[in-house]
């Protein structure tokens, strides 16, 4: 379960406002992708909250409508839209909106840990966590708020481009939205840089 153990060492080690990073989103075929960036008070303390992954989308939901209403959680979030994903990659693009919401917060945070992986030329402080929504209460907290914002994304862009089924996979390569994939070809949402969806404009 999450805790504020890795919080408290960076606030040991001087820094006072720390952020937790997470993204949703970066292996679809379809969509944009989603950051979050997220400040928890340092009593936070929470029994349901984890890692968005181990979570049912009920229990997503309630945290995300419990977490952006709490007015004692500092949060900001970033879509990086396909057409900016095709012309920079999706780690770039994912490293682009860790970056925004990181200097978008109020307060701006002196340190941020982050889910997975250093990001490059990152402007504040950072520790990276490789699973550090399942470690943190500000990357869990991060997980859900992207991940619930992705997918009512998702959900109404299913109503704009019917029959893709984003409603249902959320533009995640299931088999079922690669074979719809090939029998409509892609809609403007569609990653072009990724190979199925590469393969199906050059008719493979």
């Amino acid at each position: 379960m999450p805790s504020l153990a890795h919080e408290m060492l960076l606030r040991e080690s001087g820094y006072t406002c720390i952020a937790g990073i997470d993204e949703a989103g970066r292996g679809p075929l379809a969509g944009p992708v989603s950051v979050a960036a997220v400040i928890v008070p340092e009593d936070f303390d929470h029994p349901v909250l984890n890692d968005s992954k181990k979570l049912t989308e009920k229990q997503r939901e309630l945290l995300y409508d419990e977490l952006t209403t709490d007015p004692s959680i500092r949060w900001h979030a970033e879509m990086i839209e396909a057409p900016e994903i095709d012309r920079i990659n999706i780690l770039q693009a994912t490293w682009l909106g860790m970056r925004r919401c990181a200097l978008a917060l109020n307060p701006r945070p002196d340190a941020v840990l982050i889910d997975g992986k250093p990001v490059r030329d990152f402007p504040i402080h950072q520790v990276a966590l490789v699973k550090g929504d399942s470690l943190s209460y500000s990357i869990a907290a991060a997980s859900i708020i992207a991940k619930v914002r992705r997918d009512r994304l998702m959900v109404a862009l299913a109503e704009k481009y019917p029959g893709y089924g984003f409603e249902i996979h959320k533009g995640y390569p299931t088999p079922g939205h690669q074979a719809t994939l090939r029998k409509l070809g892609p809609c403007p949402e569609h990653r072009r840089s990724f190979a199925p969806v590469a393969q199906m404009e050059l008719g493979l």
